[in-house]
């Protein structure tokens, strides 16, 4: 007979594994499908968490080299260990994953290793190395996560020509990368092995960087990068990376057409973006719609058309952003356990962790005059804040929108030393449909950062005290 459960959660990536938490903790019999030798999914194995790893341990080896002296501190020229620091990298995924799999123990979840495949409403089918396995289910989340996007004509062989999952494992520094795609992942695997000593190229078929970003911010985050080494060819598309003996040459050209010139490479990063993964899930067999990029097509209960059957994160619409995931995890899980779900799609923060950070939440300027919406603007750049300034990192400024009428704050937009902390208190003040006066008004300790976001609120009414 085949084992029966309230839910089954195919994929444990941080939307799926904290979806069947969740479930658990509403008393409900919970499993999950693996298909992978570790739990966590893209994000705690070849994402989030060991670039996030890299992206630490390259910074440090840079303040060595570079920034120590200015603080007083001498040392000799720092010298990379590659193996050491790539050991870093995985020993914080191992801490992750084995952590993922002690809640899933600790919360009686079940765990099937296979491959998962929908056989139709309430069955699900497990192909490991064991055979296949039968499971009964009242409800079925696919939480299966995305890949990344290949472009035709360039494979890649996670080499020389390498996704981020290549890019996390290099096993030398290159001395020339080129980075096609100037996006999030791009751009802070870029600056990890800019960093390190190679010289960084990135591609970008738009004319900017960072599409869908305040414009103002990324205008600013391009110089930085710029100052810091990163080389851009924007409006410009790759056309063919070839093989050669001394190594990669990469042909580009106008992204609307023109003259075709060759860049030299020794690896290529591919970093256009990612798709949702649905392969061998059954989908078309069971039914289940999907729009025209491939995501499973969801209700605001995140329900497919097919009764029972349930997606979350990568695979549906919106950002492919791991707390994203988490949220519609939460979410999902209790609206089947009979309660009420709900994610707030107008406060889900995005963090760019190169250095400076870029952390963003809300609306762009330009999606405010698009939709013509009267807004008012408050900004304080980190040169101005005292913190900032004691600790030399001084790049970068806060920047605040908020209705021209009710000032209920809109967005707001960092770039500087840890946006991606600084941005949550801006987070739990659009919860709470706050206004930047309630911001402005509220004490903060001195000297922080975060006097920056307090002073960005100050200046929406023009009264910014440091500036």
């Amino acid at each position: 007979m085949a084992d029966s459960f309230d839910l089954v959660v195919i994929g444990t990536g941080p939307g799926g594994y904290v979806c069947a938490i969740r479930a658990a903790q509403l008393g409900l019999k919970v499993a999950v499908v693996e298909k992978n030798g570790t739990f966590g999914g893209t994000c705690l194995n070849i994402g989030c968490i060991p670039s996030k790893a890299l992206l630490h341990a390259s910074e440090e080896f840079e303040k060595a080299a570079h920034h120590f002296a200015e603080l007083g501190i001498e040392i000799g020229a720092p010298k990379l260990n590659l193996p050491r620091f790539m050991a870093f990298k995985d020993e914080g995924v191992e801490g992750n994953v084995k952590g993922v799999e002690f809640l899933l123990k600790k919360n009686k979840v079940t765990a099937f290793r296979g491959v998962g495949r929908i056989a139709g409403p309430g069955k699900v089918e497990v192909s490991g190395e064991g055979g296949k396995q039968a499971i009964e289910t009242r409800a079925i989340v696919i939480a299966t996560g995305s890949d990344v996007t290949r472009l035709p004509g360039i494979e890649i062989d996670e080499k020389t020509i390498v996704s981020s999952t290549g890019a996390l494992k290099l096993a030398k520094v290159p001395g020339k990368l080129v980075v096609i795609g100037a996006g999030v992942i791009g751009l802070e695997l870029g600056s990890v092995w800019r960093r390190l000593g190679a010289q960084v190229t990135v591609v970008e078929f738009l004319d900017r960087i960072t599409p869908g970003m305040d414009g103002e911010i990324s205008k600013n985050f391009q110089r930085i990068l710029k100052k810091q080494g990163m080389e851009f060819l924007l409006s410009t598309k790759v056309t063919k990376v070839e093989k050669q003996k001394g190594g990669l040459k990469v042909t580009v050209e106008p992204a609307q057409g023109g003259e075709a010139k060759t860049l030299d490479a020794d690896v290529v990063l591919v970093a256009v973006g990612r798709v949702p993964f649905t392969d061998g899930l059954g989908l078309d067999e069971a039914g289940v719609r999907r729009d025209d990029r491939g995501r499973v097509e969801v209700d605001d209960h995140f329900q497919t058309n097919i009764p029972g059957i349930y997606a979350i994160g990568d695979v549906i619409r919106g950002p492919m952003l791991a707390h994203k995931g988490e949220d519609e995890g939460v979410a999902v899980a209790e609206i089947i356990a009979g309660k009420a779900g709900h994610v707030n799609y107008d406060v889900i923060p995005n963090v760019i962790y190169t250095s400076p950070e870029v952390a963003s939440i809300g609306k762009t300027e330009e999606e405010l005059k698009q939709a013509g919406i009267a807004y008012k603007t408050g900004k304080f750049p980190f040169t101005a804040n005292g913190r900032a300034k004691a600790n030399k990192t001084t790049e970068g400024f806060v920047k605040f929108l908020a209705d021209a009428k009710t000032d209920r704050v809109l967005g707001c937009h960092i770039i500087g030393t840890n946006a991606g902390e600084l941005i949550h208190e801006v987070a739990v003040l659009m919860e709470f449909g706050g206004s930047s006066e309630d911001l402005a008004r509220t004490c903060h300790a001195h000297p922080t950062l975060a006097e920056a976001v307090k002073e960005a609120a100050l200046a929406v009414e023009g009264r910014a005290i440091h500036m």
